[in-house]
């Protein structure tokens, strides 16, 4: 099979897999009792014609399955539909605010939970004995971890503590910053701004050191084992009847068990996209984590709804392109 017809085979796997979440919300949402303009509209006080009028707008009066072809029909062309909490105001725009943040969250995670879990699963393999078996034990203890709890230990610790990191948020408000892409880092760059930058980077530290954390652990145990593999293989004992320098050795040996850990980082980056809505949450991070559960309280479909179809969707192509990769490196995964 082709490489081009293989990437078109994935990404077609995309389409069941958004559907389903898609339909899982929907009925999800449409079993909960009470009345969701109500909710939306928390304590305004709105006579009851208006309330009928917002339902009307927002094609709530109609049967469900109208509401379900509807909205997805909707989804399709790019309408994500109107906020019932900011009556009105288009979904999609509230996604594309706040998306950046949650993206640079993720992106810093990622290199934190690598840079931690593939060091220690070296580590772990070359030195063994008693710093092996440290080293899988705190794996194990990091993946177990509940990411909130561990967002407000090291909160507790560096800011409330030690005072020298921030307890929130994404930069400090006395900081002027001109934004490009939405990514703080990388506009105080562009800008040329260093006190926005050492301000982007003072707020992101305690944010990703939690995702990095938990999810380090996977790659501590999985880089591990597939280091100690190759280092008893017959290539390495060819390289080293060859006269070759165990550091040497060490660069193939972890060139060649890192094939396998390209997909679980893929798998991982999807995850911490999850997992961002939970230390969103914690560091009162304003990305898309926080605007869900924000308005889960008010029970607002519309942005409920096309929040999690976005993150469907954004995990979605995350495995594309993985699976691309991995069928670049390795092209037996295409038949």
């Amino acid at each position: 099979m082709s490489l081009l017809r293989y990437a078109v085979t994935r990404a077609l796997a995309i389409v069941p897999t958004v559907l389903i979440l898609y339909t899982v919300v929907f009925i999800v949402l449409r079993v909960i009792p009470g009345d969701p303009v109500s909710a939306a509209l928390g304590t305004r006080s709105v006579p009851p014609e208006e309330l009928e009028a917002i339902r009307e707008r927002l094609g709530l009066n109609q049967p469900l399955w109208r509401q379900y072809v509807d909205y997805l029909l909707g989804v399709l062309r790019g309408d994500f539909g109107e906020s019932m909490t900011l009556y009105g105001r288009p979904v999609a725009r509230d996604i594309l605010e706040r998306f950046p943040a949650t993206l640079e969250l993720t992106i810093f995670g990622f290199m934190v939970s690598v840079v931690l879990g593939v060091g220690s699963g070296v580590a772990a393999a070359f030195r063994g004995g008693l710093v092996d078996r440290l080293l899988r034990t705190s794996s194990i203890v990091a993946y177990t971890l509940f990411i909130p709890w561990l967002g407000l230990m090291l909160k507790y610790v560096f800011s409330i503590k030690l005072g020298i990191l921030p307890t929130g948020g994404r930069i400090d408000p006395r900081v002027d910053l001109n934004v490009v892409t939405g990514l703080y880092v990388l506009d105080s760059i562009i800008t040329a701004n260093p006190a926005a930058l050492v301000s982007a980077i003072e707020h992101l530290i305690l944010p990703s050191l939690t995702l990095g954390i938990v999810l380090s652990g996977v790659y501590t145990r999985l880089v591990r084992i597939h280091v100690a593999e190759a280092l008893r293989s017959e290539v390495a004992i060819a390289y080293r009847a060859r006269g070759l320098r165990e550091s040497r050795i060490a660069v193939h040996m972890l060139r060649i068990s890192l094939i396998p850990t390209i997909t679980m980082m893929g798998l991982q980056f999807a995850i911490l996209l999850g997992g961002a809505v939970l230390t969103e949450a914690a560091f009162s991070w304003p990305g898309l984590g926080s605007l869900l559960v924000e308005r889960i309280s008010y029970r607002d479909y519309s942005t409920i709804q096309g929040v999690t179809v976005f993150f469907a969707f954004m995990v979605g192509m995350v495995s594309l392109i993985v699976d691309i990769i991995y069928a670049i490196v390795n092209p037996r995964v295409r038949y």
